[in-house]
């Protein structure tokens, strides 16, 4: 289940896992693999974000470069101008914006726009954004994307020949051998290095080492002396076999372009599995080694970034379904959530749509897979997954809250505040707390006084009655948003087009603040945005806690103080 001692810390926000946490896939680009081209419009982009927002979504993560196998990678200038006006108009809406991007240009200026985590498909293998990370405070999502099996090992039939003609023959070979060796080590030395020297790993500040890339072995390639020992006939055919496609001579400009190399790898096997009838022992491949590659990266990455300034509260994990990986090798990862979430980082699962679930369900269309989807997420929740990765907001949101409400049993505090100033009032009001002790999974714990204030923004009408009412519920804050709203409609609350958005009304019912939610979105923001200068709730609040200001201001919100705030309080009306 869902560490409720967990939390992960990005930029200002907090996000806790009493409740797993639901992100949305947003793909600003022509080409992702289950939905490409539908939001690649900004517009089209920041509509759907705010719906998945208003769906369930706790977080959405822009992309504007698709991974795809056989992906083209794309230039960061392109994917800035893909992403930045998306996150800068999610995060005005309050939402907690994640940018999915390997380029440290994009994650900066990503940041700047207000996204407040940088999920890194490669893992943080490039110095420059653990650099950058270090100097900010967003949240990090450490991905593994790379082969987990073993390279291959091919073995030569090996015949012992125990004479001693073999023996002197066999020490005149090794002779001959080293002797070609030394012969050759002057013409093999360029810029000062032999050519078979591997490549220095990069340092972090404090001498932390960086790994390489995850990518598995490069592939196998030969390369001749010098052009000239080359005959021409060679050359031309060489040239016209692998000159790349105008797209791929710009790829290969961009950095980390061996996880395009990697990806392409990945889906020739898949094109190029034939099953044969050679006979295996077991269902799935040996977990230990498979497992050693994904945790060994994962937890190697997370303690790099802490040595490198990093604060452990910011790191998430992913161990990247479907980059480099088989099905069968998907499968063994995703048993085995819960020793990745032994590693105490908050998990991420992102299953959303990948071929293996469509392996495991038998269904080839990318986009009908999310019902399958639902089903490898709930496994790795029930096994400690903590944010889940979803291109189908709404059905999960769905999905996820039935089941918790059955599975998990959560009351959690919440307060709601309560007006009216058209009829009675505090009949209105007391009606109006009735029918919320109704709600299904949810009860009144406490109420405030009633009481009078002037009317706030449209000031021309009648004084309010004012009250908040604490709760103890165990809906999701969008499913008790809903209930509140039907009492309204119940009560004859205009909310038409035609009436005043802060007129007169016979009751207003506001979800104030809930224990643990943060929310961002046209239909619900949490905590309210207004609470800090509202005097007619700020006032009520002080019946119901010590301080409001004071617990208010520790949660992130702004308040004023009594002189500069709106709908100030004139007078008591009476108790609940």
């Amino acid at each position: 289940m869902a560490n409720d001692s967990k939390t992960w810390r990005c930029g200002k926000y907090e996000l806790s896992f009493d409740r797993p946490r639901i992100m949305g896939v947003l793909n600003v680009t022509p080409d992702s693999f289950s939905d490409g081209g539908e939001h690649f419009d900004p517009d089209a982009a920041i509509e759907y974000g705010l719906a998945m927002l208003d769906a369930g979504a706790d977080i959405i993560d822009v992309g504007g470069e698709s991974t795809r196998p056989g992906f083209t990678p794309v230039n960061p200038d392109e994917e800035a101008r893909r992403v930045l006006p998306v996150v800068r108009a999610l995060a005005k809406e309050g939402a907690i914006v994640s940018i999915d991007t390997r380029h440290v240009a994009v994650a900066k200026a990503a940041v700047r726009c207000g996204a407040s985590i940088v999920n890194d498909v490669t893992g943080f293998t490039d110095p420059k954004m653990v650099e950058f990370v270090k100097t900010s405070t967003c949240g990090v999502i450490v991905m593994h994307a790379g082969e987990v099996a073993a390279p291959a090992r091919t073995h030569a039939t090996v015949q012992l020949d125990t004479s001693a003609a073999a023996f002197v023959a066999e020490k005149a070979r090794e002779a001959a051998a080293e002797a070609a060796r030394e012969a050759e080590k002057p013409a093999r030395r360029r810029r000062g290095k032999l050519l078979g020297e591997p490549k220095p790993e990069a340092k972090l500040p404090g001498g932390v080492v960086q790994p390489s890339l995850p990518f598995g072995d490069p592939e196998p390639a030969t390369e001749p002396a010098s052009e000239q020992e080359t005959p021409a006939a060679e050359q031309a055919a060489a040239a016209e076999t692998v000159a790349p496609a105008p797209e791929a001579t710009e790829a290969a400009s961009e950095p980390n372009d061996r996880l395009a190399a990697m990806m392409r790898r990945s889906a020739r096997r898949e094109e190029a599995y034939v099953p044969t009838s050679q006979l295996r022992r077991f269902t799935l491949p040996d977990s230990a080694p498979i497992m050693r590659r994904v945790m060994g990266f994962l937890s190697d990455q997370a303690r790099a970034l802490i040595h490198a300034g990093v604060s452990r509260d910011r790191i998430c994990i992913d161990p990247g379904p479907g980059f480099g990986k088989t099905a069968n090798e998907d499968i063994v990862i995703q048993r085995e959530t819960a020793k990745m979430a032994s590693l105490g980082y908050p998990l991420m699962c992102a299953v959303s749509r990948k071929r293996f679930v469509g392996a495991v369900s038998g269904v080839t269309e990318s986009a009908a897979r999310d019902a399958a989807t639902f089903g490898v997420c709930l496994g790795a929740i029930q096994a400690g997954a903590n944010i889940v990765r979803v291109h189908d907001v709404t059905g999960f949101a769905q999905f996820l809250n039935g089941y918790w409400a059955v599975a998990k049993p959560q009351p959690r505090r919440a307060f709601v505040a309560v007006g009216s100033n058209l009829g009675h009032r505090c009949d209105n009001i007391r009606a109006a707390r009735d029918m919320i002790a109704e709600i299904p999974l949810t009860c009144v714990s406490n109420c405030s006084r009633i009481y009078e204030s002037e009317p706030a923004y449209e000031t021309r009408q009648d004084a309010f009655a004012n009250a908040v009412i604490e709760i103890k519920t165990e809906l999701a804050p969008l499913v008790l948003l809903d209930e509140l709203m039907k009492i309204e409609a119940e009560l004859g609350r205009d909310r038409s087009k035609k009436a005043k958005v802060n007129g007169p009304r016979t009751i207003d019912l506001d979800l104030l603040w809930m224990d643990g939610e943060t929310h961002g979105g046209k239909k619900l923001r949490l905590p309210h945005p207004l609470i800090g200068e509202r005097d007619f709730v700020l006032v009520p609040l002080e019946d119901l806690m010590h301080d409001p200001a004071r617990f208010f201001r520790y949660n992130g919100v702004e308040v004023k103080e009594p002189e500069d705030r709106v709908g100030h309080i004139v007078g008591e009306l009476g108790r609940m």
